[in-house]
């Protein structure tokens, strides 16, 4: 005689769980490597709207005070900041001064962000003597913010075109040096990890969740050439943070917009965008690149157009 067995729950041991079946981990998160980090703090969702003027907009000013942004009215930030190393649109500062400036502008980001919301910063370390690790650093200053850190994702770029040499010390344990062939996606949330939905669609399908939720992600880098940016990252990176972290028509931002890959991907995800950038130059880039871009994505497809043009004849035919 068949019957139904119940599936009982796995619970945290010494020895880990295997498997996560309605799984307990009380005694993981009540344990004492959990003091000191910031805590989930529950609050009711607020959401405050952009006013219209100022939404899918690139303003040329510093991001450390931006005013047009109400409060709790951003759902995703997806960015990634200036490097501090020398290019064209960095300032000479010593680290604890980028740490400080970049302080600034997470701490507005916190502002802005809905409860809940996500920050999602791409960032690779620098040097070799020694090595900075900018990631660390990051992590770091958000956690003294009170920001939650949901993860990090690594961004694999072996597949790029053109790999690094820098390999120190040729077949020789003298000085050899690790090439870096990745860079880090680090996601954060502001004082809680789940968020409102306001019966929004979500938009991403089953097997793009099942691999936007892995953290390793490959996928080539952006020639700078080919943008016209020292440094941009490719617009699938925000795309698949756009598609995982909001729903439709909720509101990305990037405040180190550059040329205007997040905004992109925001208009291919059907989001919204606001961008920032200190760069006459760079606003003018992204303006026209999202306008190109535009353009094409929002162009009816053939058969759509003939479909409209039909429908178009069967209706002038009813009225004669």
């Amino acid at each position: 005689m068949g019957f139904n067995r119940k599936k009982v729950g796995t619970q945290t041991s010494a020895f880990g769980s295997p498997g996560r079946i309605n799984h307990d981990s009380t005694p993981f998160y009540t344990s004492r490597l959990y003091e000191g980090l910031p805590k989930e703090k529950v609050v009711s969702y607020i959401e405050n709207p952009i006013p219209s003027q100022y939404l899918n907009r690139i303003f040329c000013k510093t991001c450390e005070r931006m005013e047009e942004l109400p409060d709790n009215s951003v759902h995703l930030m997806v960015t990634s900041p200036p490097y501090n190393v020398g290019k064209e649109y960095d300032e000479n500062l010593n680290l604890n001064e980028y740490r400080a400036f970049l302080k600034r502008v997470w701490s507005e980001v916190k502002r802005v962000l809905v409860p809940g919301g996500r920050v999602c910063i791409n960032i690779a370390n620098l040097g070799r003597k020694p090595y900075i690790p900018l990631h660390a650093f990051i992590v770091e200053d958000m956690l003294d913010l009170e920001f939650l850190m949901r993860g990090e994702i690594i961004w694999n770029k072996a597949s790029s075109g053109s790999p690094s040499t820098a390999w120190g010390s040729w077949l020789s344990a003298q000085n050899p040096t690790l090439r870096d062939i990745h860079e880090y996606i680090l996601v954060f949330s502001k004082g809680m990890f789940s968020r409102g939905s306001l019966k929004r669609k979500s938009t991403i399908t089953k097997d793009e969740f099942l691999e936007l939720t892995k953290s390793v992600w490959t996928f080539p880098a952006e020639p700078a050439t080919k943008v016209g940016h020292p440094a941009p990252f490719p617009v699938e990176l925000p795309y698949r943070l756009a598609q995982l972290y909001t729903f439709e028509d909720e509101v990305i931002l990037d405040p180190f917009i550059g040329s205007g890959q997040a905004a992109i991907a925001a208009i291919k995800a059907r989001r919204q965008y606001v961008g920032y950038d200190i760069s006459e130059e760079y606003v003018r880039l992204a303006e026209r690149r999202i306008e190109e871009f535009s353009l094409t994505f929002n162009a009816p497809k053939l058969f759509e157009f003939k479909e409209k043009r039909s429908s178009y004849r069967s209706h002038a035919k009813k009225k004669k």
